[in-house]
Parts: structure tokens; C-alpha cells; sequence
């Protein structure tokens, strides 16, 4: 190991926190999905975030995507937007404290109004608006935003450009359509949207919250972007069935996606010169332990920074 050079070290996130809290809580899910967690049972996020971090997670992103201005607003809540991003930030933060490794947490800028949706965010004014507020609940709490499931140039512009604007690094993850790996969800070019995210200050680019086969496909785009790159994919059947104001148990885990096979296909993307990688939805903490294991065994080593260089 003492041989390793910085280009050996790949950057490994944790995976797929909302469905993990709906799998464990013992309520029922809710439209506010996580942040309703995040509010009843926070011992439980905090347990999902020290069980990523001992599999080898170097990296714990805030469990606060469902928490957005938008969707509280929409259930009635809007009052809980500073609580509950101040217990993200607590449960985390008691996570990363607890444990031995060395970890950093991830702010997180998700989809102002509902995931895998770009027809309706928000003007790119109000949005930014939104994001500037998410933003500054964050900032002085963690290490870089990650912004992430971002489905159109739009969103990618203007959820970057917010968290550029808190001085802190920051890393855009994209979302693709399922059946073309190189088209966001809008349709898009995705190198249209990493253009965008490049533009507005990204450090690193990555697809992210789409299934394996559709962020290999869009491997070749991301090497073309002239920063670093990585991917974290889902692993549900299909996204069709949820639309906004759904909970998530409309949606399906696919059976055919063990940690074995999810590190078969991060190991390619590793291999295709992805620095970054890690899991989304339905991607527990089993699969970040066999990636850690795969990638140290292929000669790499998790770490929580991409190398300077």
C-alpha cells in the first residue's frame, strides 16, 4: 500500500440513505419521505450513516433531500426547513464524530420539487432563490455541496452556480434517462449539463440516481469533460411509477442487483477513469462494503478528497 500513487485513490460515497430509512423506519412512508424520518427517528439516520462509514464510506452526503423549501411548503410544513436541516446536520456530524475514520460530509442540493422531474422546477430566478437558502442552512456545516438527480441544463446551472457561491468545492450530479445514458431526463445533451455545471463551478461531474447500464453508456461523455468524474446509480426497476406527492414504496428493487454485481459495474466505470464512485437508492450498505473490498483488491484506495494535483 505505502507504494500507491495518487492516481490509485478513488474517492467512495456512501449510498442510497432514503431507502434505507424507508426499509428500517417503523412508520409509514410519507411524501417528505427521509426528512420525516430525519424528524420521528433520527437515531436511525444516524445508524445508517455509521454503518456506510464503517463499510468504507469515506464520505456521507446530509440526509436532507427531501427537506428543499418546495416540498415542505407543498406538505404543509414550511416551518420545519431550519429544523430539519439543522438535524441533518447533527446526526451527521454524530456520525463522522463517533467514528475513527476519516470522513467528510457532503451538502446536499437536490430537486427543488420532485425527483426525475424537470418540467416542474421552478423559474431559474426562484430556484436560485430556493438553492441560495438550502445553501446557507448548510454551508458552514460541511466540507463541499453535492449537488445531485439534477435532470436538466437548468437545474444544473442554477443549483450549481448557489453552492459556488459559498466558496466551498462542489460537485454536480446529473440524472440520465434509463434507456440513453447520454440524455438527461429532460432530454438534454448530457454534455450539454455538464458544460452547464462546468460554466457555474463544478470541480467534478457525475451521473448519478439512474440505473448502471444507462451511467455506463454515459461514461464516454463524462472522460470528455476535462474534470474529474464518477458515478453513484440507483437500483430500481423503473422510476415511471412516482410522481410528485407519491411516497416511495410505489417503487421496486431490482432483484438482479447484489453487491457483486453493482462493483462489477463501478469497478467499470473505475476502469473507464471514473475518480469518484459510490451508490444511490436501493444501494445499502453490503454494496459499499464489497466496493471498498473490490476496489482495494483491484490496487485502489477509498479516500474522502480527489488528489490535488
Amino acid at each position: 500500500m505505502d507504494s500507491m500513487t495518487a492516481a490509485g485513490d478513488i474517492v467512495l460515497l456512501d449510498g442510497g440513505m432514503g431507502q434505507e430509512l424507508y426499509h428500517r423506519s417503523r412508520n409509514t412512508a410519507t411524501p417528505l419521505w427521509s426528512a420525516q424520518v430525519l424528524m420521528d427517528e433520527p437515531e436511525l439516520v444516524e445508524t445508517v450513516h455509521s454503518e456506510f462509514i464503517a463499510a468504507g464510506a469515506r464520505i456521507i452526503i446530509l440526509n436532507a433531500y427531501s427537506a428543499t423549501p418546495e416540498r415542505l411548503a407543498d406538505a404543509g410544513k414550511a416551518e420545519l426547513f431550519e429544523p430539519v436541516q439543522a438535524q441533518a446536520i447533527a446526526v451527521a456530524q454524530a456520525a463522522r464524530d463517533k467514528s475513527d475514520k476519516p470522513v467528510r460530509i457532503a451538502g446536499c442540493l437536490s430537486p427543488l420539487v420532485a425527483s426525475y422531474r424537470p418540467d416542474l422546477v421552478p423559474d431559474a430566478e426562484i430556484a436560485l432563490g430556493l438553492y441560495r437558502r438550502i445553501v446557507a442552512a448548510q454551508q458552514d456545516a460541511v466540507d463541499f455541496f453535492l449537488c445531485e438527480t439534477l435532470a436538466s441544463i437548468k437545474e444544473a446551472r442554477v443549483a450549481t452556480q448557489a453552492a459556488k457561491e459559498s466558496g466551498k468545492p462542489v460537485w454536480t450530479g446529473l440524472t440520465v434517462d434509463d434507456s440513453d445514458g447520454t440524455k438527461l431526463r429532460s432530454g438534454d445533451a448530457l454534455a450539454d449539463g455538464i458544460q452547464a455545471a462546468i460554466e457555474a463551478g463544478a470541480e467534478a461531474v457525475l451521473i448519478n440516481c439512474s440505473i448502471p447500464e444507462a451511467v455506463d453508456q454515459g461514461m464516454a461523455v463524462l472522460a470528455e469533460a476535462g474534470v474529474p468524474f464518477g458515478a453513484y446509480a440507483n437500483g430500481f426497476t423503473s422510476i415511471l411509477e412516482l410522481q410528485p406527492g407519491m411516497t416511495v414504496d410505489v417503487l421496486k428493487a431490482r432483484s438482479d442487483l447484489g453487491p457483486e454485481t453493482y462493483a462489477n459495474h463501478a469497478l467499470g466505470w473505475v476502469k473507464a477513469g471514473a475518480r469518484i464512485v459510490g451508490g444511490c437508492c436501493e444501494v445499502g450498505p453490503a454494496h459499499i462494503a464489497e466496493l471498498a473490498r473490490r476496489l482495494e483488491a483491484e490496487g485502489y484506495r477509498p479516500v474522502a478528497e480527489l488528489p490535488r494535483h
